[in-house]
């Protein structure tokens, strides 16, 4: 997700190199049993989807859609269709799927587009969070606080109401379906065991609880998605031939006039913070209780502060070229478009076009996908929300901005530790 306006007039220094000291370390046991329940559809209520359907290498793990469709689907990326009958989807997925890479980072703090996980000491347990003082005790790492929380929504993970135990007992508190999930997964034979091989304080397998199983997604997604040997990451640690002539260019663009590196800073390429880009508004949104059914007020919905409204977080960068589209929403399907968006929101708003986005067709939701956009009321509130454009830039430096997001990538992104195992059959 690239997200972030960048509007500082001055240039930044280079961030230092990230190197492995930068992470967390996990367990490798721990992590071949996250890659098997990362892919394995057990922790959905109806057990129909997994992890992977949203979150996959094929798409720079995300989906490759602006918008998902999750619980109720069939197949993979953009080829994936709503589902029939009575399992169809409801809706689609508010936001963007963003890519896992990275995740494992010490410095990293705040997560989701509107930053409702943080590390904290609010509740007790480590973290600020949906679940609040209901967040169990123990869990590694905040992506593992992360991974709790896809498996308990209902449009994501868990089912619609009827359908299933999980998304029962979330309606009756967000916590009581961890439980069953966990029994779930440590009485399944090809499960148990391998926990009380992963964990040196699990000695049966009844002992295994949802702690264990967040842990173990957080060891597979730092360890497989981990990328710090891109030709950027070369060139911070001296090679000063990582970089072809444009993307040194598009990198002194980067950290100079255009000053991407005002948001996108540090060795992450983030601030953690949110900021509000004024990108095209369309999908269902992800509203609060008395908010119009299509309406996003991004970082608002967390903070209820209005000077947060429409903000979002502003996203790592690395492999940003294998994860379009771009956006919380995944408004604009190019690098390119999104970076002309960034230098003049208010003019790349007024020529989006719907097909931009990339929604697989749903017929029973054409008439919602777009509804936003007829809201004159709400479109002038988020209008003034929309920043300033950035410095004026010629063709050929955005081209070099966009060279120099290509040499994010890292090199070895198709060897990952652990790869798709050979039984996933989306």
């Amino acid at each position: 997700m690239f997200s972030c306006l960048a509007t500082a007039a001055g240039a930044g220094d280079l961030p230092s190199a990230l190197t492995t000291a930068d992470f967390l370390q996990f367990d490798r046991d721990q992590a071949a049993l996250g890659h098997s329940l990362f892919y394995d559809t057990i922790l959905s209520g109806n057990r129909n989807i997994s992890c992977a359907h949203c979150h996959h290498p094929d798409f720079g793990t995300g989906d490759g859609l602006s918008l998902g469709i999750g619980e109720g689907g069939q197949g993979l990326g953009p080829d994936r269709t709503p589902g029939v009958g009575l399992s169809r989807i409801a809706k689609r997925i508010p936001r963007n799927a963003p890519g896992l890479w990275n995740l494992g980072a010490r410095d990293l703090h705040v997560m989701f587009h509107d930053g409702r996980l943080s590390t904290s000491d609010l509740f007790g347990n480590g973290f600020n969070s949906p679940a609040e003082e209901w967040l169990p005790k123990g869990l590694n790492s905040l992506l593992a606080a992360q991974a709790l929380f896809p498996l308990v929504a209902q449009f994501e993970m868990a089912g619609n109401p009827g359908e299933n135990e999980i998304i029962g007992a979330v309606h009756d508190r967000i916590d009581n379906a961890w439980p069953i999930l966990a029994k779930r997964v440590r009485i399944d034979a090809r499960y148990g065991p391998q926990f009380v091989q992963a964990f040196d304080h699990i000695k049966t397998a009844e002992e295994v609880t949802i702690v264990e199983v967040a842990n173990a997604l957080a060891a597979f997604m730092a360890v497989e998605w981990t990328s710090i040997d891109s030709p950027f990451d070369r060139y911070l640690a001296g090679d000063t031939s990582a970089l072809t002539d444009e993307q040194e260019k598009g990198m002194e663009l980067f950290y100079g006039k255009a000053a991407c590196d005002s948001c996108h800073a540090g060795p992450l390429m983030t601030d953690q913070k949110f900021h509000a880009l004024g990108l095209p508004a369309f999908g269902p949104g992800r509203t609060r209780l008395f908010d119009p059914y299509a309406r996003d007020v991004g970082r608002m919905g967390e903070s209820n502060q209005l000077e947060d409204a429409y903000a979002f977080r502003t996203p790592m960068l690395r492999n940003v070229a294998l994860t379009a589209p771009y956006g919380h929403n995944g408004a604009y399907p190019t690098l390119e478009a999104m970076v002309r968006h960034h230098l003049d929101p208010a003019a790349a708003r007024a020529v989006w076009h719907p097909r931009d986005a990339q929604l697989p067709e749903v017929a029973w939701l054409a008439g919602t996908d777009f509804i936003i956009r007829s809201d004159r009321r709400e479109m002038a509130r988020q209008a003034r929300f929309v920043p300033p454009g950035g410095p004026a830039l010629e063709a050929a430096e955005i081209a070099q901005i966009v060279a120099f997001l290509g040499s994010l990538t890292g090199t070895r992104v198709d060897q990952p530790p652990f790869g798709v195992p050979a039984w996933f059959k989306p």
